[in-house]
């Protein structure tokens, strides 16, 4: 039996419908996160911002792929010269593959020795294995937020980029024309 070849590739306009789907079903899953923090990550992480991030650069929704179908997903975004981890997952038929260490590899490679010096993520504390995972690869806590987001415990984590690029990206900012087509295309979804 040949071994699974696994990719990653930015993704495109024809993904986001399935990007949220799984999004929206992850967040809806996960045993880590109160009810009102999973109400407003769902309400935040719509298709138009989706979409948005898509705009600013494709890489910000990195797909993970294994023999040509997708099978996960890492969702960053710029924040003030970091670059921010707002949610990864693989896919319930990929779990217990290596696609996920696949992904932190894939996104290291990609974003280090660019535009960002470092990036980051909050992870709860009970989150076992996503500590596990991001400190495999380097990521260390650098803060414990108490009480945070409503009313939660959070870690900081970070890993060190070469931010080989000079000046700071503008975070998340579109030209007029762009936002005024996200805007048509959000009237479309309902």
């Amino acid at each position: 039996m040949s071994e699974a070849k696994m990719t990653s590739r930015a993704a495109t306009h024809a993904d986001i419908a399935d990007v949220h789907r799984e999004l929206m079903d992850l967040i809806e899953s996960m045993p880590y996160y109160g009810e009102r923090f999973k109400a407003f990550e769902k309400a935040r992480f719509n298709r138009t911002f989706l979409r948005t991030l898509l705009e600013i650069d494709p890489w910000h929704i990195l797909l993970l792929e294994m023999d040509g179908v997708t099978g996960g997903f890492l969702i960053s975004g710029p924040a003030n010269g970091t670059i921010f981890q707002f949610w990864s997952a693989i896919y319930p038929d990929y779990r217990g593959t290596p696609l996920g260490r696949f992904g932190m590899d894939a996104f290291i490679s990609h974003w280090d020795n660019s535009r960002f010096h470092k990036a980051s993520t909050y992870t709860r504390p009970d989150n076992r294995p996503a500590l596990v995972l991001l400190k495999r690869y380097g990521y260390v806590q650098v803060a414990h937020l108490e009480d945070h987001i409503f009313g939660e415990d959070y870690f900081v984590m970070e890993r060190k980029f070469t931010k080989v690029t000079d000046g700071y990206d503008n975070g998340i900012s579109l030209p007029l024309a762009t936002r005024l087509k996200l805007k048509a295309r959000a009237l479309l979804d309902r």
